[in-house]
Order: structure tokens, then C-alpha cells, then sequence
């Protein structure tokens, strides 16, 4: 193996950067040359290569965001642009690729794979949302970015007496939601896998108020089938406090990557480049526990959702109490 590619597909992580830059000093430490692709599978098609150097990642490993840019294609997700892609590939003489996204990213890398192309997956998404492993790279960096808000909005929100809520990013996982809530030491947290339950959330915030309390923070997880302001109406209506909400939206994806983050990137990127160097590919890499797990990619994209960790619900109902 001479040339290996890395792409960054679907939405932006914090974490990303971290991983090309692990992925660019792991070949070249091994005397291996990196070709990043800008826009993702799109940069494909386009042939937007660029060699990449030791100094080409430098200063980057404490930036959100990627350098080498994403986006999505409508045109490789038809049967002729994944064969264009997989010739122009092999025309840049680029035999190994690295892809970081979700499960979209991950449904490409396998389509590729059934072109003859060698890929490698890592998991870069803040939704938590993809089944195989405990954690995605990007996802402890959302939830840091939401306790902020939270300690933010809970300052103004117990100056008014007043109850908010928070609207947090996931699409249909409530991961975000619980982990940002319980940290965060939220009042209620509501996520799509479980139904809202309204009249409970009435009763939380009218016990707050038997007992003195003068704010309810309550967490809404974006996948969850009620529009915010209506949800507020409801609240406001049935328990006649103040009632604003937040929504949160992009600034999650936004920001410096965490340590455990970092952390992650660096050593899914280099375990990336060690797979393919041994001859191994169309693997997703994921982590269980603190030791990191391989799957075949095509499986990880294809399998339904974690189901979600009912018991962190009750820690959070008990520590709310």
C-alpha cells in the first residue's frame, strides 16, 4: 500500500480535524502518502485532491469543524457516480480510503467497497446515533457545549422565576438530551425514543413550585414530535408559570473538540491506518467500553438504533427530585 485518501462526509464534528490529523501522521510515519479529499464523496467525483505533508495538519488538532470540508452528493448516491468515483480513485492511484461521518458516510463507504475500493470507517457525528459503538467522535464536545447553555440560560432562568426549555440537537437519538440533562442537572429531559408524557412534566414543575423552587429546566431532544413553541403553550397553559424557550441548533457542532474526544480521534485514526497497512478493510471502528472494536462497515450502517439507556432516565428523575 502507497496512497491512502481521507474524507469527512455529512455533518461537521468536533473531532474531525483531530482524526486527519492522526490518520496524515500515522501514513507518513509509515512511509505511506495521504491524499485528503476535500467535500467529501462530492470531492470524488470532482477529483479535489490534495497531497497532504506533516505541516498540512499542524495547528489543527484544537479546531472544530474540518479542514478538508464536507458535503453532500446527490450524484454518488446513484449506481454511475459510485463507479465514477471508484475510477477516479484508482486513477489517483489512491488504493485505501478513510472515511469520518454517520451512517450516511458509512452507507457510501460501502459502496464503494462494493466497487473494489479498500475502506476504513470512524465514527464523527454529535447525534451519538449509530448502534455499533458506545461513543462517536464529536459527541462529548456537544454535550459540553450544551451544559454551557444550560448554566447560561438556568442563570436568567432563576432571575425571572421563570421555566425554560432547551431544545438540543440528536435527530432521533435523545442521547445529547440525557447526557447534557443529567450533567446539567436539568429538571426533565424528553427524547424521541420514549413518548411525552406532558401531565408528568406539569406535575415536575408544580412540585418545583410547592417546594420553593423558582426555575424548571426541562430538555427537549429535537427528534421528539412537538414543536417547541407549542410544547411552551402547553406549559404555559397548564401550570400558569412563565414559560421561553432556546433552541440551540448549530452552535453543538460548532467549537473546540474535548480532551476525550481528542483523545478518541487520535487513536481510531491511528488504528485506521494500522488496519489497512496489515491488508484489512471494509471496517468500521467503534469503541466498547475503553477498548476499541472493529465491525464490517456495511453492518454498522445498516443496523437500527441503540435502544436508549432507560435507566439514566430514573437517575435523572431521582437526582431531580
Amino acid at each position: 500500500m502507497n496512497k491512502i485518501g481521507v474524507l469527512t462526509s455529512g455533518g461537521d464534528a468536533p473531532g474531525m480535524n483531530a482524526v486527519i490529523r492522526a490518520v496524515v501522521r500515522t501514513a507518513l510515519y509509515n512511509g505511506i502518502e495521504v491524499v485528503g479529499i476535500e467535500r467529501g464523496y462530492e470531492g470524488i467525483l470532482d477529483k479535489s485532491f490534495r497531497e497532504m505533508d506533516l505541516p498540512s495538519v499542524g495547528d489543527i488538532i484544537q479546531r472544530g469543524g474540518t479542514i478538508l470540508k464536507t458535503a453532500r452528493s446527490k450524484k454518488f448516491m446513484t449506481r454511475e457516480g459510485q463507479e465514477e468515483a471508484a475510477a477516479n480513485l484508482r486513477e489517483s492511484g489512491i488504493e485505501c480510503l478513510v472515511v469520518c461521518g454517520g451512517d450516511g458516510t458509512y452507507r457510501g463507504a460501502a459502496a464503494l467497497s462494493a466497487q473494489g475500493i479498500n475502506v476504513v470507517g470512524i465514527p464523527c457525528t454529535i447525534d451519538n446515533d449509530m448502534a455499533y459503538t458506545d461513543y462517536t467522535i464529536g459527541f462529548d464536545t456537544a454535550v459540553n457545549t450544551v451544559l454551557q447553555a444550560i448554566s447560561n440560560i438556568r442563570d436568567t432562568a432563576s432571575s425571572h422565576e421563570r421555566t425554560s426549555i432547551i431544545e438540543v440537537m440528536g435527530r432521533d437519538c435523545g442521547d445529547i438530551a440525557i447526557y447534557a440533562g443529567i450533567a446539567g442537572g436539568a429538571d426533565y429531559m424528553i427524547i424521541p425514543e420514549v413518548a411525552v408524557d406532558v401531565d408528568a412534566m406539569c406535575d415536575k414543575i408544580m412540585a418545583g413550585v410547592k417546594r420553593g423552587k423558582n426555575h424548571t429546566i426541562i430538555i427537549k431532544s429535537e427528534g421528539v414530535d412537538i414543536p417547541i413553541n407549542e410544547l411552551a403553550a402547553i406549559l404555559r397553559y397548564n401550570t400558569k408559570q412563565e414559560v421561553r424557550y432556546a433552541v440551540l441548533a448549530y452552535i453543538q457542532r460548532g467549537g473546540s473538540p474535548t480532551a476525550r474526544d481528542r483523545m478518541l480521534a487520535g487513536r481510531m485514526g491511528y488504528k485506521a491506518v494500522k488496519l489497512l497497512m496489515e491488508g484489512r478493510s471494509n471496517i468500521a471502528i467503534g469503541i466498547n467500553g475503553d477498548t476499541l472494536t472493529e465491525i464490517d462497515i456495511l453492518e454498522a450502517a445498516s443496523m437500527s438504533r441503540r435502544e436508549p439507556d432507560l435507566d439514566l432516565l430514573e437517575l435523572a428523575n431521582v437526582l431531580s427530585t
